[in-house]
């Protein structure tokens, strides 16, 4: 059983969401704010975050913010509208994910599934890429020998791309592979996720080593 908190502000929906989740297995823990969710947050240090981003006071971009320098959990945020400046300020902020309101509760739950089943895997090898060390079976990469914080999306994106140096994939390929969305997909959420690797894995975001954009048709891992 897997633990979700919540962080949503209108009762209804919360509800909702809380009593739909739970249906499917799920321990939710529901809050109607950025604050108790933070504080929720370390004391019952849930599986994957669902977080809204039109809160009261402190808003969910903030909160995401918090929730990813603090840690590594997976945040799927809940949008009311699907255009690019809440989605990419969002993803920027640290989402893995987002779903656009009104919530169809399959939806949310097959991208809950997918986040933790991102997680859950691993694959075995220790690879070394230049200044870069990649322990699939631990899932920890370093760079130098000092272990980079990766989240749980950016990591399983690191994987996919370095599993076959010098293949370009599409962000359609990356998008099925990586966040098992298919027909639902959002280049969006490859490319702000690109974004924020590299600024953990290159020692220059401006001219990437590692996660390399071949233009008009997507990214390969180098150095090839």
């Amino acid at each position: 059983m897997s633990r979700v908190l919540l962080i949503e502000d209108d009762p209804a929906v919360r509800e909702g969401m809380e009593l739909a989740l739970t249906r499917h297995g799920h321990r939710v823990r529901a809050v109607e704010s950025g604050e108790q969710g933070l504080d929720r947050l370390r004391m019952d240090l849930p599986d994957v975050v669902v977080l809204d981003l039109m809160l009261p006071g402190m808003d969910g971009f903030e909160v995401c913010r918090r929730i990813r320098a603090a840690g590594e959990v997976p945040i799927i945020m809940l949008t009311a509208r699907g255009d690019d400046i809440d989605v990419v300020a969002g993803l920027e902020a640290g989402a893995d994910d987002y779903v656009v309101k009104p919530v169809q509760p399959r939806v949310l739950e097959a991208r809950i599934r997918a986040v933790l089943r991102r997680i859950g895997r691993d694959q075995a090898e220790l690879e070394r890429h230049r200044d870069l060390t990649i322990d699939r079976a631990g899932l920890v990469v370093a760079k130098r020998g000092v272990p980079v914080s990766l989240a749980p999306t950016e990591l399983r994106l690191l994987l996919e791309l370095s599993g076959t140096p010098g293949r370009v994939h599409s962000r359609q390929q990356l998008l099925e592979s990586v966040w098992e969305h298919g027909y639902f997909g959002d280049s969006r959420l490859v490319d702000a996720c690109v974004q924020r690797l590299r600024a953990k894995i290159e020692d220059d975001s401006a001219a990437p080593v590692y996660v390399q954009t071949v233009r008009g048709f997507g990214y390969r891992f180098g150095p090839v």
